[in-house]
C-alpha cells in the first residue's frame, strides 16, 4: 500500500489483528532505540521525523480497527478491539515515561537547531515535552508505575463503560402490534419502527433505546404510559434502576475511574483531575470555566424560567397539570407546533439526506474553494458507507467516509475520527488526510430515502465542519496537523461555526427539495423554521451548562468514595442550575459518555467554550456576507489550515481581529435580547 492507499476492509481480521498490534508496537519500540541511541545532535531529521513516522504507522493501523470496532461492533470486533487496546496503553504509557527520549527532544528544544525549526515543527516539540510532563516523565519508582497501572486500567475501565452503554441501548426493546398505541407518531417514524420490527421477524413495530426510535416516541406519542416507559428505560441504561437493573451497571466503574483520575493528577502534583486537564486547554484556571459557565447560567435563567412556565400552563391547558419528565419534550413539541405551525416531522420530507448532502457539498465548495466528489471503487465495512473525494483546481487534498444511518451494534451518537492525518513523507510528497464521518440517521426503507429532521441536518453540517478541520489542513507537520495539536476547548470552533448555515434564508434552498416533488422547502415553512430557531433556547443553553458544570466540578472532587456522591453532584448541579428537576431514579451520568468514555473528561464545557468562539466567528460573515468567498477564504486560512500549529487564541485573534467576546453567542441564542423583557 502506498502512503495515500485508502483502508481496505474486507481485508481486515478481527482475530489477526492482536498479533498485528503485538508486532507492530516491538518494532515501533525498536525504533524508538534507534532514535535515542543516535549519537547526531537531535534535528528533526534524525529524532521528530522518525517519531512521527512510528506514530503514523500506529495510527493507520488503529483508526480502521477502532472505527470498524464503533459502526459495526460484534463478538469478533469487540474482542480484538479489548485486546489491542491494553497494548497500545501500556506502549502509550512507557513511551510517556521514556525519560532517554524525553531528554533528546528536551536537548532539541534547547539547542540551536531549535529556532531554526518552522513554526508548527516547534510547536510539535513545545507539545511532545508538555505530553511527557502530563504523562508522568518526571516521575521516578513506584510513582512511575503506578501511574502507568492507572492509565492501563482506565483504558479498560472507559472501554468497558462504552460496551456497557451499546449493550443496554441495545438491550431494551418493545414490539407493539397495534398501531393505536402509537397514536401521533409521524407515518415516516412508522415506517421506520414497522421495517425495524420486520427485520426481527415481527409483525408491527419495534421500538428501541436508538435515537431515531427514541426521541420520536417522546416527541409524538400520545400515550402518556408508553413516554413514561421508554423515557424510563432510556435514562436508567446502564444504572441500577430501571428495567435493566443492575444488568449493565456503570456505577462502580464511574466511581473507580473517578478515583483513578484524581490518583493521577494527584502524582504529577495537580490539586484535581479538572486542573491537569487544563494543562493542555485554552482555559487557564478552574474558577476561570465555572466563572464562564455561571456567567452563561444568569443570563439564560430568566429566560429559560420563562420558557418553563410557558411550557407548564400550555401542558395545564391540555390536561395535565403537573410535568412529568417524559412530559416536556412531548408538550415542548406541540407548543412549538402551536406557536409556529411547525414540526420537525413536518420538515423531513423536505430534507432527504441525499439532497442536504449535495447542498453542504455546494456550499462548503463556494466558502472554501472546494470540489467534492464521489468515489465508487472503494472499499467498505457497510454497504451503507460512501467515500469522497476533495480537490482544489484539480489537485487532490483529501479523502472521507459518510456512515450515516443507525442499525444495531452501531455505536449512538454522531462524530468524527481521524482516518489518518497529513505529513510530509519521504521523498518530499504529501501524505493526505482521511476522515471519518459517522451519524445515527433514520435509514432509507423500501420506498422513500432516508428524511432528515432540521435537527438532524445541524448535525451533518457540524460533523463535516470537524472534517474541513481535519481535511483542509495546510500543515505538513503529523501532530500539529488539522485536528490534532488542537486545544480541546477549541476544537469545536469549526464544527459549531458551520451549523449557521442551516439556518440562513439565502441558502437553505440548496439543502432541502421535496423527496418526492423536488419543491423547495416553501417560503411559508422556512420563514417559521427560522422564527422558531430561538424556541426554548434558554431551557437548551441551560441543559448543556448543567452537563458542563456536573463534568467540571465532579473532575475538581478529591473524595468521591461511592455511586451516591456522584448522585449527589448531579443533583446539586441541577438544583443550581436548572429549571425542571427530573425524577429521582435518572441515571444520566451513568450512559455519559462524554466523560467516562470519550476525550470530555473535564472537558464538556469546550461545547460552550467553542460556541463563543464560532458565533463570534461568525458574526464577520454576517457583517461582510454569508456567503462571501472573501472572508471564506480567511476562515480557510487562519483556522482550518492551521490546524493545531498554533495556539487557538492567536489564531482567532489572526481571524477575527481581536479576542472572542460572549456577545456573538447571547445574540444568536436570543437570550441578549430576550433576558431584559
Amino acid at each position: 500500500m502506498t502512503a495515500n492507499s485508502l483502508p481496505m476492509f474486507s481485508t481486515l481480521d478481527p482475530q489477526a489483528m492482536p498479533k498485528e498490534c503485538e508486532l507492530l508496537l516491538a518494532e515501533s519500540k525498536r525504533q524508538v532505540a534507534l532514535a535515542i541511541a543516535d549519537e547526531r545532535s537531535p534535528d528533526w531529521t534524525n529524532l521528530m521525523a522518525p517519531l512521527e513516522e512510528i506514530d503514523d504507522q500506529i495510527g493507520r493501523f488503529w483508526a480502521p480497527m477502532s472505527h470498524v470496532h464503533s459502526v459495526l461492533s460484534g463478538d469478533a470486533w469487540r474482542e480484538a478491539y479489548s485486546k489491542c487496546l491494553p497494548m497500545l496503553t501500556a506502549y502509550n504509557s512507557e513511551m510517556g515515561q521514556n525519560r532517554p527520549l524525553y531528554e533528546r527532544v528536551q536537548a532539541l528544544a534547547e539547542s540551536d537547531e531549535f529556532a531554526r525549526l518552522s513554526g508548527p515543527r516547534q510547536k510539535a516539540v513545545r507539545n511532545m515535552l508538555r505530553d511527557f510532563v502530563l504523562s508522568g516523565v518526571a516521575l521516578d519508582g513506584d510513582k512511575a508505575s503506578r501511574f502507568a497501572e492507572i492509565q492501563q486500567r482506565l483504558s479498560e475501565l472507559s472501554t468497558a463503560f462504552s460496551n456497557n452503554v451499546l449493550d443496554a441501548t441495545d438491550g431494551w426493546e418493545k414490539l407493539i402490534d397495534s398501531a393505536e398505541l402509537l397514536k401521533g407518531v409521524p407515518p415516516t417514524v412508522l415506517d421506520n419502527l414497522r421495517e425495524s420490527a420486520s427485520a426481527k421477524g415481527f409483525e408491527g413495530y419495534r421500538l428501541s433505546l436508538d435515537i431515531p426510535s427514541y426521541l420520536p416516541i417522546m416527541q409524538y406519542a400520545e400515550n402518556r404510559e408508553l413516554r413514561e416507559e421508554v423515557y424510563t428505560a432510556y435514562v436508567t441504561r446502564a444504572s441500577s434502576e430501571g428495567p435493566q437493573a443492575g444488568k449493565w451497571d456503570n456505577g462502580p466503574l464511574m466511581v473507580e475511574i473517578l478515583q483513578l483520575r484524581q490518583e493521577m493528577a494527584a502524582l504529577l502534583g495537580f490539586d484535581n483531575y479538572s486542573a491537569y486537564s487544563l494543562a493542555s486547554k485554552m482555559a487557564e484556571s478552574c474558577s476561570q470555566v465555572t466563572d464562564f459557565l455561571e456567567e452563561l447560567v444568569q443570563a439564560s435563567q430568566p429566560v429559560a424560567t420563562k420558557e418553563f412556565a410557558e411550557l407548564s400552563a400550555f401542558a395545564a391547558e391540555h390536561g395535565v397539570a403537573e410535568l412529568q419528565a417524559w412530559d416536556v419534550t412531548y408538550f415542548s413539541e406541540k407548543l412549538k407546533e402551536a406557536s409556529f405551525t411547525l414540526s420537525q416531522e413536518a420538515l423531513r420530507p423536505y430534507f432527504p439526506a441525499e439532497k442536504v448532502i449535495s447542498g453542504l457539498f455546494k456550499i462548503t465548495g463556494q466558502l472554501f474553494d472546494i470540489e467534492i466528489s464521489a468515489l465508487s471503487d472503494v472499499d467498505f465495512w457497510h454497504k451503507d458507507a460512501q467515500c469522497y473525494r476533495i480537490s482544489r483546481n484539480g489537485e487532490v487534498l483529501a479523502h472521507f467516509y459518510l456512515d450515516l444511518y443507525a442499525r444495531n451494534n452501531k455505536r449512538g451518537g454522531a462524530w468524527m475520527a481521524n482516518a489518518r492525518g497529513r505529513r510530509m513523507i519521504d521523498g518530499g510528497g504529501i501524505q493526505q488526510p482521511v476522515a471519518f464521518l459517522v451519524c445515527n440517521f433514520s435509514p432509507p426503507t423500501s420506498d422513500r430515502p432516508s428524511l432528515l429532521t432540521h435537527n438532524e441536518v445541524t448535525t451533518l453540517f457540524h460533523e463535516f465542519g470537524h472534517g474541513l478541520h481535519h481535511m483542509l489542513t495546510q500543515i505538513d507537520c503529523l501532530s500539529v496537523a488539522g485536528i490534532s495539536g488542537v486545544a480541546w476547548d477549541a476544537v469545536e470552533l469549526p464544527s459549531q461555526f458551520l451549523e449557521n448555515w442551516c439556518w440562513e434564508k439565502s441558502v437553505i434552498p440548496d439543502i432541502s427539495a421535496h423527496y418526492k416533488t423536488g419543491e423547495p422547502l416553501p417560503t411559508d415553512m422556512l420563514d417559521k423554521l427560522l422564527a422558531a430557531k430561538n424556541f426554548q433556547s434558554g431551557m437548551q443553553m441551560l441543559r448543556q451548562i448543567e452537563f458542563s458544570l456536573f463534568d467540571f466540578k465532579l473532575h475538581m472532587q478529591s473524595d468521591v468514595k461511592c455511586e451516591a456522591d456522584i448522585d449527589t453532584l448531579m443533583t446539586a448541579v441541577r438544583n443550581k442550575v436548572s429549571v425542571f428537576q427530573p425524577p429521582a431514579f435518572n441515571r444520566f451520568q451513568n450512559s455519559f459518555s462524554h466523560i467516562f468514555a470519550g476525550g470530555y473528561a473535564a472537558g464538556y464545557y469546550s461545547y460552550k467554550w467553542a460556541e463563543v468562539l464560532s458565533a463570534d466567528a461568525f458574526s464577520l460573515f454576517e457583517e461582510e456576507g454569508v456567503m462571501n468567498v472573501d472572508v471564506g477564504k480567511k476562515f480557510r486560512m487562519e483556522i482550518l489550515e492551521r490546524g493545531g500549529s498554533e495556539d487557538a487564541a492567536v489564531l482567532f485573534k489572526n481571524f477575527r481581529g481581536r479576542p472572542p467576546a460572549n456577545d456573538a453567542l447571547l445574540r444568536h441564542a436570543g437570550i441578549a435580547d430576550a433576558k431584559g423583557a
